[in-house]
């Protein structure tokens, strides 16, 4: 079953379990599908599906520092709660030593050897890593085996 019917099914389930916290953040997801679909005219892919959620995943965490800054601890648990639903549709993310195996790979791969370097490891690297990993993740460890 792929990614954009799980949460369609999931979506079912939680209106069924009057789980509305659930439903409200699968509703968001789906509405970024869709919005997808219709201006680029097109099925959604797993791999799309991961990148949305990736997306969205990050904006909660933003929403969440913000809301931290402003002492919102209500809006904060709200968001948490959010992002813990997202997570469970991710795949489960790249400890830091498989991800600096993988980086080292491809800089032997592009024969990178300064920080000049650093856009082409860093673009076979998201395409390597996918989801497993996010960016901010991926650039400080090529930064750190570049310098």
């Amino acid at each position: 079953m792929s990614l954009n019917a799980q949460i369609k099914s999931d979506i079912k389930d939680a209106m069924r379990a009057k789980d509305t916290a659930k439903r409200d953040t699968l509703r968001n997801i789906q509405a970024v599908v869709k919005q997808i679909e219709v201006d680029e005219r097109r099925e959604v892919t797993d791999a799309d599906m991961e990148s949305i959620l990736m997306k969205y995943c990050k904006q909660r965490e933003d929403a969440m520092a913000q809301f931290k800054d402003a002492g919102r601890d209500d809006l904060v648990e709200k968001e948490e709660a959010e992002l813990l639903i997202i997570k469970a549709y991710l795949p489960e993310p790249m400890t830091d030593e498989e991800l600096e195996s993988i980086i080292k790979d491809i800089i032997t791969k592009t024969a990178a050897t300064s920080m000049k370097d650093m856009g082409k490891v860093m673009g076979a690297a998201k395409g390597a890593i996918g989801s497993k990993a996010d960016g901010g993740r991926i650039n400080a460890c090529v930064k750190s085996l570049l310098a």
